[in-house]
């Protein structure tokens, strides 16, 4: 089957990284699950896909809230059927030395970023296990591996690939996969609001010399949600054009 037919939840995916995995993910056939905490963004991006010819409903849900991820769970399989792929795409950053860091700008970060994925995990694996057939695709970053000024964000994502590998462990007998990937600089609106000086800085530390784009990032779930893809679990797949050799 591959792809096609699957019903796939991408979180976080009314605009950007996982707005753009959603509809390389419809363009392979699947019926996709648009969710955001916007309501407007989501109706605009499943118009969008709809108006293309693609299987798209949207889920509002803030998915650090366990009921709201629990609804949108049970709404995904009563509406389609079944829920085959979790793309874990929801993420924010809350940025600054250690020192100025508050406690509100931890909680938020690793809320959204390592609760609401497992959340969202634990939810989505319950109907999964079942059919034995599942794939669960966590976006990190490759900061996970650690970044000065990044305490919350860096330790939601390492937290979100320990997770990850539990799942792995877990589930893997149970015909569900689980896998991180790990984006380096990758172009987005946020990038282009940075200062010049901030972006040569980053640059200068990328062995390609230049940007990813969504399309790397999105490409790379759709390996990973393939049905062919079943024996790749537990692992951290780089996009991030070398970025990950570097430590900082």
């Amino acid at each position: 089957m591959g792809i096609e037919n699957r019903v796939a939840i991408v979180t976080g995916s009314a605009s950007g990284i996982g707005k753009q995995t959603a509809r390389r993910l419809a363009e392979k056939g699947a019926k996709v699950v648009i969710n955001d905490i916007q309501a407007e963004k989501v109706e605009a991006t499943v118009a969008e896909l709809k108006a293309g010819g693609f299987a798209a409903t949207g889920q509002v849900a803030n998915i650090a809230d366990k009921a709201a991820v629990d609804a949108m769970v049970e709404n995904t399989v009563n509406e389609l059927g079944s829920l085959d792929i979790l793309v874990n795409n929801a993420g924010m950053e809350r940025a600054g030395a250690l020192r100025k860091l508050t406690e509100a700008d931890w909680d938020i970060t690793v809320n959204v970023n390592l609760k609401g994925a497992f959340l969202c995990s634990q939810a989505a694996h319950n109907h999964m296990v079942p059919n034995k057939h599942g794939r669960i695709i966590n976006i990190v970053s490759r900061a996970w591996l650690g970044g000065a000024g990044q305490a919350p964000y860096t330790s939601a994502k390492a937290g979100l690939v320990g997770l990850s590998r539990v799942m792995a462990l877990e589930l893997g007998g149970k015909g569900v996969t689980s896998n991180c990937i790990a984006p380096g600089l990758i172009h987005t609106p946020l990038w282009d609001e940075l200062p010049e000086k901030n972006k040569n800085f980053l640059l200068s530390k990328q062995p390609t010399g230049q940007l990813g784009n969504i399309d790397d990032i999105a490409e790379a779930v759709l390996f990973l949600a393939d049905d062919e893809s079943s024996y790749f679990t537990g692992q951290v797949l780089y996009v991030c054009g070398g970025r990950s050799l570097y430590s900082g």
